[in-house]
């Protein structure tokens, strides 16, 4: 029997041939979720976080946000879930225990590509809700484990 190739692993990482600009976002919904992502920013920096990157992919998929305290201790993998109202549910129910366990994979590959340790991960979710009552950014720390 013949061993996969890395590259057909969904855990094989590409080369990041530099930091490539993200394309611009498309239609509406691109739109939406990079205001989303940049009010998220915003609330991690108003906590004392530290982003480290943004959009962060490999293979098994992308990870919104990846931060760490001030100390530099504690890595936190964060999800961003943007809606325009509640009509498909508020934005944290969006992060389901599919979604919980692709970000676990994902946090895992992320750190098999360091050179640094943390002591502590931690997933958020960060959930903006642009309604009829205003814009509301709800930052849930240590959401799911």
């Amino acid at each position: 029997m013949r061993a996969k190739s890395p590259a057909s692993s969904p855990l094989h990482v590409e080369p990041a041939p530099g930091k490539a600009p993200k394309p611009a976002p498309r239609g509406r919904r691109g739109v939406l979720g990079r205001k989303g992502e940049d009010l998220a920013v915003e609330a991690f920096r108003e906590a004392g976080l530290r982003v480290l990157e943004r959009n962060w992919r490999c293979r098994a998929g992308e990870i919104d946000l990846i931060a760490e305290d001030g100390r530099g201790t504690t890595l936190v993998v964060c999800e961003v879930k943007t809606r325009r109202g509640e009509g498909f549910g508020r934005p944290a129910e969006a992060v389901t225990v599919r979604k919980q366990a692709r970000l676990r994979l994902l946090a895992s590959v992320f750190l098999s590509t360091q050179s640094r340790y943390w002591e502590t991960v931690r997933f958020d979710v960060v959930a903006v809700s642009f309604g009829p009552e205003g814009l509301r950014v709800d930052h849930r720390p240590g959401a799911f484990v």
